[in-house]
């Protein structure tokens, strides 16, 4: 009886940690507090982006509206983080901005991880020719560095926030092809796919419900810094002038138009800058929790 007990007792407390990987991940995510803040900030930031988009009126100021004789105020109980060189509010600028930024990280996101991971997965499972080609063609875009690819697209296809939107999400295919590529050769070697080769499913059937969902882990992790890297690329090309244009507030052009008054108004590069570091900081760290999660020896037992 006492045998009996033992043993049970494992079975019980894995039933406590969660039945499946994905309950195991998120009890383990749960209990990463760095994780949790971070999710809490991102999520407060989403939740002002689509606040400010259906009711912009419960803004104290209008981002957009210029008083030239308000120019230049200290941070202050009218003005938190005080006004820019036309007169603008900065704080309510910052709270605009989150739309612009949170839309360009999830929607270039989008772009790299659906094309990256049809491409790495078509090449690490065809293999040969196909694989030499599509990789060293990823090869030829890693050679550049991104930003300076991202500048080149932009200066091809013009400024605006669908050009940016399309020049991040491009440039970062590569690196979403090369980690499904190198988990898929892992992958397509199990026995569960060469069983389903022998009943007769074909290979689009094979990647997509044998393949891919066991490199979903990578994936998640990889697309969740990824959104950190995309808002810093965007905040780069707004910086150098490439990206959204005037008066749209994007906190990268307003760092960059700040920096002609660093010593005179520095509040007008500093709180841009800092909402810039938060939302890259929040998604950082998230994306390293989900990882330590999806690590059964990182997690917390």
């Amino acid at each position: 009886m006492a045998t009996t007990a033992n043993a049970a007792a494992p079975a019980g407390a894995r039933a406590r940690k969660g039945e499946s990987l994905w309950d195991d991940v998120r009890h383990a995510l749960v209990q990463n507090v760095p994780a949790m803040v971070s999710l809490g900030v991102i999520c407060f930031l989403a939740l002002i982006a689509i606040v400010t988009a259906i009711a912009p009126q419960i803004l104290p100021y209008d981002p957009y509206a210029q008083d030239l004789s308000a120019s230049f105020l200290p941070p202050s109980v009218e003005h938190w983080f005080g006004t820019d060189q036309q007169g603008r509010d900065i704080f309510c600028r910052i709270l605009i901005g989150s739309q612009i930024s949170l839309t360009v990280g999830l929607l270039s996101v989008a772009i790299s991880l659906t094309v990256g991971v049809a491409l790495g997965a078509i090449a690490g499972y065809k293999g040969g020719v196909v694989d030499t080609v599509i990789m060293r063609f990823m090869d030829m875009m890693l050679a550049i560095p991104s930003i300076l690819l991202a500048i080149a697209f932009m200066a091809a296809l013009g400024r605006g926030i669908d050009k940016a939107i399309i020049a991040i999400g491009f440039v970062s295919i590569p690196e979403y092809a090369r980690i499904v590529r190198s988990q898929v050769l892992a992958v397509k070697q199990a026995d569960y796919v060469a069983a389903a080769r022998v009943i007769g499913d074909s290979d689009a059937l094979i990647i997509f419900r044998h393949v891919l969902p066991n490199v979903m882990p990578s994936i998640i992790v990889r697309a969740t810094l990824g959104i950190s890297a995309a808002i810093l690329d965007a905040a780069a090309l707004g910086f150098l002038g490439l990206g959204v244009q005037p008066p749209a507030a994007e906190w990268g052009d307003m760092l960059g138009r700040g920096r002609n008054y660093i010593f005179a108004a520095p509040h007008t590069m500093i709180f841009p800058g800092l909402a810039i570091t938060v939302t890259v900081l929040a998604f950082n760290l998230l994306g390293d929790g989900i990882r330590d999660a999806f690590d059964p020896k990182a997690r917390k037992r």
